[in-house]
């Protein structure tokens, strides 16, 4: 069947329906950069803008509407405008334009999670109401979230998947996860890739003292589930009842903020900078997660300060967000550098190798790190956890790969849910074995591909 790619990316619909024997007849991409290397890629130079004059007219007739719609509006990472966002929010209404002069026989749209919840639901009710009810026809729509790591794929990201059939669904069903290999991470990386971005002395410098502390953590007892957040440790500045910010600066010179330092050494007009940065905001009360955070980490403190105090001063050395650490690898040994790492705003954070995080495209400095290799993970590794190998040419910077590849889409996750959604095509596919099993995985994941 004929496709089109909208808001094509790297082409994640593209790798995932051409395994299955579809055409691409049309791609619509605004990146200028991403539209070069789509076209390197595939053979086919996609449209810009997809709000151009008489571009919509222009598309030419095809079976299968895909669409991963810019998720800002809708990301809890973004302001969360939704429809209202000035820059994309309006984005799906050609998408539905599109339906409506074309009349495809199948849909197949991808988002962000926090889709289905934005505005207390309200938006995907609307949404969904407005692909069941489009002007000069109507789909059967059905939607899920999914992640590629519950098929066999190292990587937990959760997406909503919307499909839409103008024949009905009776025939569908989501793929499901049983029967797929455990994830593991170091089935997709290199040993020691050449090109692969070193951690700097800082970090490491950084990682060593958060060492230190593992080190010295009692044996006896398990580590803390909740984030340690260092800068509470000695803190006494009030925050259950009502936020920092509402009592005024003079009252605050009584307590002490950050790491135990006495307010009242600063002067009334820096009174707020003592306290930590997540403790400054101009607000009445803090939500009850944040307050619930505060006091675990005062009362570790209070049990623990009698070693952590000789080694407080050595972390107090970086920049706030190395001051912070999350630990998401209960009950397992306490060596910090063999584990994947992200340096977040939130904190430090300690996962085990089997899944990588979900890819961040707005920013480089959450790559996931290699621990055991102190290293960032290449862009050719993070094609691997987006099912993208067969892709010949990824952007040459390595901070465009990275936020081509955090935008982009699962391809496995796709090739399972198209197959299962559009008639089969009676054509052998190079990508992919097996019948929606263990042996579903892209051949080369795994495989050392070149850039």
């Amino acid at each position: 069947m004929r496709f089109i790619d909208l808001f094509a990316g790297l082409g994640g619909f593209n790798l995932a329906l051409t395994s299955l024997g579809h055409e691409c007849v049309f791609a619509c991409e605004i990146e200028s950069h991403l539209q070069d290397l789509y076209e390197a890629n595939f053979g086919l130079r996609p449209a810009g803008d997809i709000r151009s004059k008489g571009l919509i007219a222009s598309i030419p007739e095809h079976d299968i509407l895909c669409a991963g719609f810019p998720c800002q509006p809708f990301s809890k990472a973004g302001e969360q405008n939704g429809h209202d966002c000035p820059q994309w929010g309006d984005l799906i209404n050609y998408v539905l334009e599109i339906l409506s002069t074309h009349q495809p026989s199948y849909v197949i749209l991808e988002n962000v999670p926090n889709l289905e919840k934005h505005r207390g639901g309200e938006t995907w009710r609307q949404l969904k109401k407005r692909l069941e009810h489009w002007r000069r026809g109507s789909f059967t729509i059905d939607s899920r979230i999914l992640s590629p790591h519950s098929f066999g794929v190292p990587q937990v990201r959760d997406r909503m998947f919307i499909v839409g059939s103008r024949h009905g669904l009776e025939h569908f069903k989501w793929p499901s996860g049983e029967g797929y290999p455990t994830p593991d991470l170091k089935s997709i990386l290199d040993t020691n890739p050449p090109e692969a971005k070193p951690l700097s002395a800082e970090a490491i410098r950084c990682l060593d003292v958060w060492q230190e502390f593992l080190s010295a953590f009692p044996t006896s007892e398990g580590l803390p589930s909740f984030p340690i957040w260092t800068m509470e440790f000695g803190a006494d500045y009030p925050f259950e009842k009502r936020a920092p910010y509402s009592y005024g600066r003079a009252y605050l010179q009584k307590f002490r903020g950050s790491f135990g330092q006495p307010l009242t050494l600063l002067p009334a007009s820096r009174v707020m900078d003592g306290l930590p940065p997540y403790a400054r905001q101009a607000v009445d009360k803090f939500p009850e997660w944040k307050i619930t955070f505060i006091r675990q980490n005062r009362s570790f403190y209070q049990k623990h300060h009698s070693w952590l105090d000789d080694w407080l001063p050595k972390i107090r050395e970086f920049n706030p967000s190395y001051q912070k650490l999350e630990w998401n690898c209960k009950g397992c040994p306490r060596k910090i550098w063999d584990y994947i790492i992200q340096f977040r705003p939130s904190g430090v954070r300690v996962k085990r190798p089997n899944t990588s995080p979900s890819l961040v495209a707005m920013t480089t400095s959450q790559v996931p790190v290699i621990g055991w290799e102190k290293r960032f993970m290449t862009p050719r590794e993070g094609a691997r956890l987006q099912s993208m190998d067969e892709l010949n040419h990824l952007p040459d910077a390595s901070t465009r790969a990275y936020e081509a590849l955090g935008n982009a889409l699962n391809v496995q996750l796709v090739r399972l849910i198209a197959k299962a959604l559009v008639p089969s095509v009676d054509q052998p596919t190079t990508v992919t074995v097996g019948e929606n099993s263990a042996k579903d995985l892209p051949i080369k994941v795994g495989e050392r591909a070149a850039l």
